[in-house]
């Protein structure tokens, strides 16, 4: 009995601590717990629904009474897709949502900021996966900030009639203008949640890693971040124009005004896009819209015009290891049609067919790119580092299977806990490894420091890369033979 009083006791007497902070739109209540406090479903835009669909974001309405910060906001409207994670949240256009979580929510604290990019193919994904939770980061000592942003053809949209209404404005890339809001939220209010504003690192990936690097290329996203990690974002690839993409927006709706297309249910906006059904016919995707998107990433960062500012870039060693054998030639096919004349070369790069039906297609997409824009970015003198993903969780390990895409997220926020399989201490030791040169890059904008092996800038005459692997983590060669043919294919392409 005495016992239980006293576990009563300590309830009573240790309750969960919250933490009023002031935004520019009004205050907000976050709840605190083992030294971080949460401030989630924050409005960093207005709704984009009735007339503010397909327009760039606006500044969200005003509140005066003290807003709970407990929950997530709602996920932005897209198609469930079988075997992904779902965050659980509804889904809504009201949806422009964002969270931060801080050690010190002071004003003046100055404390570094970590802004992350979900992925999912810019047709799905959420701020609020449990694997994305930001309190074990900003237990390091940042501030850590995820939000949601438009999708699919919500997100990406171009038409003759917005365009005509836009009187030369940009338009289109509507779910990039809100990854831009997000960032111009962070500027004018981050320090009242104590972080610095001057000091940002994006970070994000596969759809929110290609999202970096066009960050990077973006005017106007200039100044708004001071340091940027791509994880599994490709960036090699060729967006459509403008043009194009206006050309597939009548296809979806040939001769509808401006009125009429925001008038449209939410459910036949999103149509059947997601992750495998892109509706090519009729959705674009993102745009190289002249004006957010001034050109190609791969162009631009060769021609030294991205940010030169501290870059970490790499990806998974399997991206595509989840894919069935029978099914690789659906994936290789497109990836190799891309190279042209020296798809030929590629294949035979590999020593045996069966290596080249294997890893052809992930590194196409992924591994070649990877370290193309690292070697870009070193050789326009800005510090780079590279890096590969190895690391399988043990009780995930299979013979020949490597880490796939999106497997190392949950080792870059140190959530291994909110896992689908409980962590040992090595896969644990793997997490803090990441999360640790993650943390330490944005505070010094730089990845090495105590517990981390050296972890050496790309050098354009001899380029490598941390290996991060299940039986250890040193560097190694970044390039080989068949990403060698993979880039010279590539550069006669283009």
């Amino acid at each position: 009995m005495i016992r239980i009083l006293i576990g009563l006791t300590l309830l009573v007497a240790t309750p969960a601590v919250a933490q009023d902070v002031r935004t520019e739109s009004g205050p907000v209540h976050g709840a605190a717990a083992d030294g971080v406090v949460a401030f989630k479903g924050i409005p960093y835009a207005a709704a984009p629904i009735g007339d503010l669909r397909w327009r760039a974001p606006a500044a969200p309405a005003a509140w005066s009474a003290v807003r709970d910060g407990s929950k997530f906001g709602a996920d932005c409207p897209q198609n469930a897709f079988p075997g992904a994670t779902g965050s659980g949240q509804p889904t809504s256009e009201d949806c422009l949502f964002l969270n931060v979580w801080t050690p010190k929510p002071v004003a003046g604290a100055k404390l570094p900021v970590m802004l992350w990019i979900h992925g999912g193919g810019f047709v799905s994904g959420s701020s609020a996966l449990a694997e994305t939770d930001g309190a074990r980061l900003a237990s390091r000592g940042v501030v850590l900030v995820s939000f949601n942003y438009r999708l699919g053809r919500l997100g990406f949209f171009a038409h003759p009639a917005l365009a005509a209404e836009g009187a030369g404005k940009p338009a289109g890339n509507w779910g990039l203008m809100d990854q831009i809001a997000a960032l111009t939220w962070v500027r004018r209010n981050i320090a009242a949640f104590g972080g610095d504003p001057t000091n940002v690192t994006i970070f994000g990936e596969s759809a929110g890693g290609e999202s970096v690097a066009r960050l990077m290329t973006s005017p106007a996203a200039k100044g708004l971040f001071a340091k940027a990690i791509a994880s599994s974002g490709g960036g090699r690839d060729k967006w459509p124009t403008l043009a194009a993409a206006e050309a597939k927006g009548k296809v979806f709706a040939s001769n509808a005004d401006a009125a009429t297309l925001r008038a449209l249910p939410t459910a036949t906006v999103i149509g059947g896009i997601n992750l495998l059904s892109k509706e090519e016919d009729r959705y674009s995707g993102p745009i190289t819209d002249g004006a957010i998107i001034p050109g190609d990433a791969d162009r631009l960062f060769a021609e030294g015009k991205q940010a030169h500012i501290p870059y970490i870039v790499g990806n998974n060693d399997d991206e595509l290891g989840f894919v069935p054998a029978p099914f690789l030639p659906m994936v290789n096919t497109p990836a190799l049609a891309g190279l042209g004349a020296g798809a030929k070369a590629v294949t035979a790069a590999y020593g045996s067919p069966e290596k080249a039906e294997r890893h052809v297609a992930a590194d196409i997409m992924f591994t070649e790119p990877a370290l193309a824009l690292a070697l870009r970015h070193a050789r326009a003198g800005a510090p780079t580092w590279l890096y590969r993903f190895g690391y399988v969780a043990e009780a995930k390990r299979k013979d020949g299977i490597g880490a796939g895409h999106a497997t190392d997220v949950i080792f870059q926020f140190d959530d291994l806990v909110k896992g689908d399989v409980a962590p040992t201490a090595t896969d644990q030791a793997a997490a803090n490894l990441l999360a640790t040169a993650w943390t330490n890059f944005a505070k010094t904008g730089d990845p090495n420091g105590k517990g981390i092996p050296a972890w050496r800038r790309v050098d354009p005459k001899a380029p490598a890369m941390l290996e991060i692997g299940i039986t250890g983590t040193s560097m190694a060669p970044a390039s080989s033979p068949a990403l060698d043919a993979i880039a010279a294919a590539r550069d006669t392409v283009q």
